[in-house]
């Protein structure tokens, strides 16, 4: 085991909006993102893997399938594959972490026919 491997981060540190963090393991990738008031990201589908987030400060909304759900600092949501979602920023912004399985890598396959 490395010393990053025994890490431990502060969520709460560092500044700016977008990713901010980011680690990923053989099994796990975890990402934590930051948005100022009203700001976020754009709608999507992750349609190979759940998605797990928890909101660590401030608050937003968060809509998966077109439905807005209240988050605030201390609540999470399963996100299952297939499923669209988008997070926007309430009135104070929003810190969030995101995990999931990690991808694998590409592969060069031959084309059949």
């Amino acid at each position: 085991m490395t010393d990053e491997d025994r890490a431990v981060v502060d969520l709460l540190a560092g500044e700016g909006e977008g990713p901010l963090w980011g680690t990923a393991s053989d099994d796990l990738n975890a990402t934590l993102l930051a948005w100022p008031p009203g700001a976020g990201t754009p709608e999507h589908v992750n349609d190979e893997r759940d998605v797990l987030l928890v909101a660590v400060a401030g608050s937003g909304t968060l809509t998966i399938d077109g439905e807005g759900l209240p988050i605030a600092a201390g609540g999470a949501a399963m996100i299952a594959k297939g499923r669209s979602r988008r997070v926007e920023a309430g009135p104070d912004g929003i810190r969030y972490l995101t995990v999931h399985r990690r991808r694998g890598g590409l592969a060069i396959a031959r084309r059949s026919g």
